[in-house]
């Protein structure tokens, strides 16, 4: 990497991590409708990062898929686990996708679910990946599609486990 990458490396880190301090994301618990898409945005700078680090450059149509990919993810499991807290949530104000989305949640969580593996095969498209990557793609939609069918959202325990199975989806 060059010097000119790597300052550029370094200002968009600098300019994240400004970012992510600006608002705490317990915060937007409060204030935000939505804190789980906050927390999404957030949290999956590292897949624009990442990429900057081991390629020295940002390739548009691949990371931004990808990222958007990360978003969706985010927004399925975070949405399943906000939903262990809807009942105390209500209680103390916090808003979230939970408690917005309602009776809705699965078809709503279905909907970022297809976004999510839709982002990630545009994205291994965009970077001329080969049939492994699609391999395990269809794995990980197997995974996303399961969780999503089966989990009991009134359940916090069924929550609870289909979050913490959510390493499975990653992990592919």
């Amino acid at each position: 990497m060059n010097t000119h990458q790597e300052t550029h490396v370094h200002l968009c880190i600098s300019a994240v991590d400004i970012c992510r301090k600006s608002v705490n994301v317990s915060e937007t618990k409060f204030i935000m409708l939505q804190p789980q898409a906050y927390l999404g945005m957030t949290f999956n700078w590292g897949a624009l990062l990442g990429w900057a680090a081991v390629r020295g450059s940002l390739d548009p149509a691949v990371v931004l898929p990808l990222y958007a990919a990360g978003v969706f993810w985010t927004l399925v499991y975070d949405t399943i686990y906000a939903h262990q807290d809807k009942e105390d949530d209500l209680k103390v104000g916090v808003k979230s996708t939970a408690l917005r989305f309602g009776d809705l949640t699965k078809e709503w969580i279905s909907g970022f679910g297809i976004a999510c593996i839709g982002s990630l095969a545009l994205s291994g498209y965009n970077a001329n990946l080969e049939w492994p990557y699609y391999t395990f793609l269809l794995a990980a939609s197997g995974q996303l599609a399961w969780q999503i069918w089966t989990v009991d959202l009134s359940s916090r325990a069924d929550c609870n486990r289909k979050w913490v199975l959510e390493d499975l989806f990653h992990s592919f």
